[in-house]
């Protein structure tokens, strides 16, 4: 394991290469498999670089065929190993969508043997990306029982989430905002805990408002969080999920009971999905809380768009919050 414990400011996707450099030193059951993550390419994103060279024989191309990659690492399993595998794009979860979730996520409840993988999934996002290279496919897997679905927005979630789930039991699907992996950089201490796998955390204290978000959202939601105190003097206490399934609703509902209002702003799009559920949660669960409708902001429900303008149009940004949690505030 690394040595580390002085705090150093790195990229999300240096903290998840080092996450898994840590685990692979820490445990001999733990290996890498996925789409070019082997030898001096390092995967798509290179998040594996240079830990062939660390690891020989641990770091293993496969075939670009996600069905089978997932395949190959539920046996392993099986078989005691923890596997990590990568899919070049989220996007093509769906291509593995049985062997995730009538296989990985079905084992224990059908057998009680526990089946530890976890799969690595850049999701999101970027100028250019378009409708096959930028979806968020966490609601199609939050569905199912026996998954685990995490989203770290932080350097120090990625890091110290990603541990976390290569020790668990469970399957767990790690997504990683595409964006975040060199956009974002923070000051960073491996030796400091993250809170632990199920758990939300407040990102910014507020009274006014409560602003849900995940992954790379909850940035765009800080953003905003500052600008309506700059140009409103509304107070919003944003909320960072973290982790998707299981969802920490006593944190969500804590938080409202002190605001009253609710906002949840997603890059996914708005059917059946993550924000709609937290919204009918809370809903159901704290109706009496509320003293505005509970309301989302999601991606225009449609294919993403090539074109970056277009892009920029489909998904929230800062302002489109801001005018969302206004309209709240003001009901």
């Amino acid at each position: 394991m690394t040595t580390q414990t002085e705090e150093q400011t790195i990229s999300y996707v240096a903290a998840i290469r080092q996450a898994l450099g840590d685990m692979m030193a820490e445990d001999e059951s733990v290996f890498i498999y996925g789409e070019d993550v082997g030898g001096t390419f390092g995967g798509a994103f290179k998040a594996t670089k240079g830990l062939a060279e660390r690891f020989p024989g641990r770091v293993l191309n496969s075939p670009i065929a996600e069905d089978a990659i997932t395949g190959v690492a539920i046996g392993a399993a099986l078989e005691g190993a923890r596997p990590v595998i990568e899919f070049q794009f989220a996007d093509f979860a769906s291509i593995a969508f049985n062997q995730l979730v009538n296989h990985a996520g079905a084992f224990y409840w059908r057998n009680g043997r526990p089946c530890p993988i976890t799969a690595r999934f850049p999701v999101g996002g970027t100028p250019g990306g378009g409708p096959y290279h930028s979806q968020m496919p966490e609601a199609w897997l939050t569905n199912h029982p026996g998954l685990v679905v995490v989203a770290p927005s932080t350097v120090a979630d990625a890091y110290g989430m990603l541990k976390d789930s290569i020790r668990c039991n469970d399957p767990v699907i790690f997504c990683e905002h595409k964006y975040l992996y060199n956009h974002l950089k923070e000051p960073f201490d491996p030796a400091l805990p993250v809170a632990p796998l199920g758990a939300a955390v407040v990102r910014r204290p507020g009274r006014d408002v409560t602003l849900v978000s995940y992954s790379a959202m909850v940035h765009d939601c800080l953003a905003a969080a500052e600008g309506l105190m700059d140009e409103a003097g509304i107070s919003v206490e944003v909320i960072d999920l973290r982790c998707l399934r299981p969802l920490d609703m006593d944190t969500i509902l804590a938080s409202v009971s002190r605001t009253s209002r609710l906002v949840v702003a997603t890059e996914a799009w708005p059917y059946g999905s993550v924000a709609a559920e937290v919204v009918s949660a809370v809903a159901q669960l704290g109706f009496h809380l509320l003293d505005a409708p509970p309301k989302r902001i999601c991606a225009i429900d449609t294919p993403i768009p090539y074109h970056p303008r277009l892009w920029a149009a489909h998904r929230p940004d800062a302002r489109r919050i801001m005018a969302a949690v206004e309209e709240t505030v003001r009901f």
